[in-house]
């Protein structure tokens, strides 16, 4: 009599199972994303780019800035005007910019504009005007550069510069990131699927998969901005959708293809749907755990920025987690082989269901079968040549210059603001319009002023009064300066741009100076700020690299229950980090030709390489255990590598895919992750988790899993062979030192 298969009418799943549950998660997230779906333009309501408020509160910068606030009435942003003409003003060219001051202090953008100011050359003019914070600023620019454009002299060309300028073509850049990243990135993941499933539903399903886990995302990162939990800005914006998009559609792929491997054994699509659930659950969850965990480790960082990234990136990964879990078995189980279509799987004969392994090649061809192949022939050769491969790749890590570059190269885009700049720098002193600040005591004001006028990198400097009106000795001015509990401001004006790294070293100077006078003098201003927010994301990477790694490390061990087999993997993408590093610093410098790299890029780039390709190496390894437990350990490794080499390389392409998607936004910093990221994801997938772990894995043996169970199962598995492929009996393992 034949027996039945799985899934014949006397074992179907009751009704509930097939159909209400199902029905009911594909409705709870259908709400979820009608509700998170509109919110997503309203992300800008909650976000903000003011590079100041990325300070940790113990920056002497945030120190000088407080202290700032007590001595204004309202808070303010400058933004500095600029006309140049290409020969010396003439009178009546003076008077015609001069009247301009009445138009703009029309405008009523905040408190009294400053000019005109001629350069000493006579052939620019500038205009400093306060834009209060509580206008939309990118408007008031705006309102700013129409009103000068119409009154700059015919044959002169004018600028809106300065920190207010800068902000507004730094929104401007980010304004891409609503529509057209999304838009790339969905794109390039359907092309990707299309290829790998050669289906139409399927890809469809994964992608809504997707689509709806950011719409939560989005729905529950929104909530928290505006509950003040967190601090949202468009880099952690256009990092969110990559990262779900990425992420969640890396677990359908993985979910998707142990379905396919169900339904290879059965016909009922809610049996298949919940065993598919039941092996990939273990896996997701673990690396959903690892990427998630690693990300709030950017808790313990010190810059605000950094900290504002971790719940945000964490909330999207904890989406695309539940969705993956959730929404796509209730798609499959109620689609069934239909989502393959046309290439249905078929179901297999009993006896071709589980073949019995002697070498883990069995069963199958193609590319997986020849690198199977290749790791059992030669696991030393390869692991060894991988390794070198790699340290020579991340001997270019010492060429990576990340130690912030200026606000003016952040724009990759045309600029206003940046040609603004060089204008300013071509005729005035370049930090005009955003000078150093300096809280000193009140009783060591004019030493501190002297000292600040002596210092390197500086070209002038004056006490202010009440009104923020510079006490210069000339006639008309103020002769006492404004004082606030015991305090007196200093502006400091600088011989070099304000968001030059000249100006930081200046600033360095000039706080060594200045403490001298008075221990207690603080030193701000917009280069403070960018300062300050180097210098401590230089400090987080050191804090957090370690954190990170413990704690994925300790993961892995609970995972696969071993401990040198997690250690190897660790140092493995470890290596592949820093090989990614060395590749991006000689594009960087020698292609690309970038003045540097953001402080901030090596951390965001280990925090998203290790722990996603940390998820690689779990999806294998996991495998790789289950197999091992029925076959042996190096024949697991085989059957491991052959099962899951399709799935984890399209999920590599699609996470690359996915992160390079970012270089579509002109900013610097997110160009430059995107580079590092999608290198380094498709290195770790096609060498690090292809060859060289499997090969490492091979080479070892049992002994991988100690000191778990699996270390002393040689026994057990007489056939299991050798390094070099071959087989022997239990006495040879022992002779040969595979069992211990």
């Amino acid at each position: 009599m034949k027996a039945k298969h799985a899934g014949s009418p006397s074992n179907k799943a009751p009704f509930w199972l097939r159909w209400l549950v199902p029905t009911v998660l594909i409705l709870t997230w259908l709400t979820l994303a009608g509700i998170g779906g509109p919110t997503f333009g309203r992300l800008e309501e909650v976000s903000s780019n003011d590079q100041a408020s990325f300070l940790p509160a113990s920056a002497e910068a945030t120190a000088a800035q407080d202290w700032q606030a007590k001595f204004r009435d309202a808070d303010e942003v400058p933004a500095v005007i600029v006309i140049e003409s290409p020969e010396r003003f003439a009178p009546p060219q003076l008077r015609e910019a001069a009247a301009l001051k009445t138009e703009l202090e029309g405008l009523e953008l905040g408190s009294a504009v400053i000019g005109p100011i001629p350069s000493e050359d006579g052939e620019a003019v500038q205009f400093i005007v306060p834009i209060s914070e509580s206008l939309e600023l990118e408007e008031a620019v705006q309102e700013l550069r129409d009103t000068t454009s119409a009154g700059t002299p015919e044959g002169m060309q004018s600028y809106v510069t300065g920190p207010a300028g800068l902000a507004a073509d730094l929104t401007g850049a980010f304004a891409g990131i609503d529509g057209l990243l999304l838009l790339v990135a969905l794109a390039a993941v359907l092309v990707i699927l299309l290829i790998v499933y050669r289906s139409i539903l399927l890809p469809v399903m994964v992608l809504l998969t997707s689509v709806f886990a950011l719409c939560a995302a989005i729905l529950l990162v929104f909530g928290m901005a505006k509950a003040g939990w967190i601090q949202l800005n468009g880099q952690s914006q256009g990092i969110l959708s990559i990262l779900v998009i990425g992420a969640a559609t890396d677990y359908a792929l993985l979910y998707v293809a142990r379905f396919r491997e169900a339904l290879t054994h059965t016909t009922d699509r809610t049996a298949a749907a919940l065993t598919a659930w039941r092996a990939s659950f273990e896996p997701i969850l673990a690396s959903g755990a690892t990427v998630i965990i690693a990300l709030l480790c950017l808790l313990f960082s010190d810059l605000n920025s950094n900290k504002a990234l971790g719940p945000v990136a964490a909330a999207g990964i904890l989406c695309a987690l539940f969705a993956a879990l959730t929404l796509l078995p209730a798609l499959m189980a109620l689609s069934g082989r239909a989502a393959f279509w046309p290439f249905r799987p078929k179901l297999l004969p009993d006896d071709e269901r589980e073949p019995e392994l002697v070498t883990g090649l069995e069963g199958q061809k193609g590319l997986w079968r020849a690198t199977g192949s290749l790791v059992r022939r030669r696991p030393r050769t390869v692991w060894v040549a991988s390794v070198l491969l790699l340290l020579v790749a991340s001997a270019g890590v010492f060429q990576l210059k990340a130690n912030g570059v200026p606000q003016t190269d952040v724009i990759l885009s045309a600029s206003t603001a940046v040609d603004g700049q060089d204008a300013l720098a071509r005729h005035f002193d370049a930090g005009s319009g955003s000078p150093a600040v300096v809280v000193a005591d009140e009783g060591k004001a004019r030493e501190v002023l002297e000292a600040v006028k002596a210092a390197d990198g500086v070209g002038d400097a004056y006490l202010l009064a009440e009104g923020s009106v510079p006490i210069t000795g000339a006639p008309g001015t103020p002769s006492a300066p404004d004082v606030r509990d015991g305090k007196v401001l200093i502006n400091a004006t600088l011989d070099a741009a304000a968001d030059s790294l000249e100006a930081e070293e200046a600033v360095k100077a000039l706080r060594a100076d200045v403490r001298a006078e008075d221990p207690g003098a603080l030193v701000g201003g917009v280069t403070a700020i960018a300062l300050d927010t180097n210098t401590t994301a230089q400090r987080d990477l050191v804090i957090i690299i370690p954190i990170v790694l413990v704690v994925i490390l300790f993961i892995l061990m609970l995972l696969l229950r071993s401990v040198i087999a997690p250690v190897l993997l660790v140092l493995s993408v470890v290596l592949s980090y820093a090989a990614a590093l060395g590749v991006a610093a000689f594009v960087f410098n020698n292609i690309l030709g970038f003045p540097g790299a953001d402080a901030t890029v090596p951390l965001f780039g280990f925090v998203f390489l290790v722990a996603l390709g940390v998820d690689y190496n779990i999806f294998l390894m996991s495998r790789v255990r289950e197999e091992s437990l029925k076959h042996g350990t190096r024949p697991g490794i085989l059957r491991g590598l052959g099962v899951t080499g399709g799935v984890i390389t399209s999920a590599g392409v699609v996470l690359a895919a996915t992160f390079a998607a970012l270089g579509v936004i002109p900013i610097m910093f997110l160009v430059q992750l995107a580079f590092i990221v999608a290198f380094g994801v498709l290195l770790d997938t096609v060498l690090v988790r292809s060859l060289l772990v499997p090969a490492l894995a091979y080479d070892i043996g049992p002994t991988i899993w100690w000191p778990g169970k699996l270390a002393r199962e040689g026994l057990r598995h007489p056939r299991e062979p050798f390094s070099n492929g071959e087989t022997g009996t239990p006495a040879s393992f022992a002779d040969a030192g595979e069992i211990r």
